[in-house]
């Protein structure tokens, strides 16, 4: 399926409810790419892939008025911007809170929020690892978190 086809049934699918999230949160690894780039890929020079999919949504989002953010833990952030850079999606995101952590994106997300002042009520968080979700929703703050399952 095109980026174009995609981002037509997201569309749609979008169009289906009367309210939107402001901004949807990211994970990378297993969650817009297919694999953990921080294990294997190792050098800028590699050239990474998405999901299918993930292009077309983002670029749904974007037509919405939705923005979009990214909260990863790594320890090499500059491989991950290289790759996004490379992917042609890095300008799309409004937030990059790439780096290594033992907090469970908690910190991640307390830095997009303060970087972009959408409240936490108002934020869609997408991620692969249930810990991750579990630990964002036992927060004090009311939002959406969702577990993808890896198909």
């Amino acid at each position: 399926m095109t980026d174009e086809k995609v981002k037509d049934e997201a569309l749609q699918i979008l169009g289906l409810f009367h309210v939107l999230p402001r901004l949807v949160v990211f994970d990378l690894d297993y969650t817009l790419w297919p694999f953990y780039w921080y294990r294997e890929c190792r050098s800028k020079r590699e050239m990474p892939s998405l999901y299918r999919e993930a292009k077309g949504i983002l670029y749904a989002l974007e037509e919405k008025g939705v923005s979009v953010a990214i909260a990863s833990r790594s320890p090499t952030p500059d491989i991950a911007k290289t790759f996004l850079e490379k992917l042609g999606i890095n300008s799309m995101f409004v937030a990059h809170e790439i780096f290594s952590s033992w907090t469970h994106k908690t910190e991640h997300f307390e830095r997009i929020h303060r970087r972009t002042g959408v409240p936490f009520q108002s934020m869609l968080f997408f991620d692969d690892e249930d810990r991750n979700i579990e630990a964002i929703l036992f927060q004090k703050w009311e939002y959406q978190a969702f577990w993808l399952a890896m198909v």
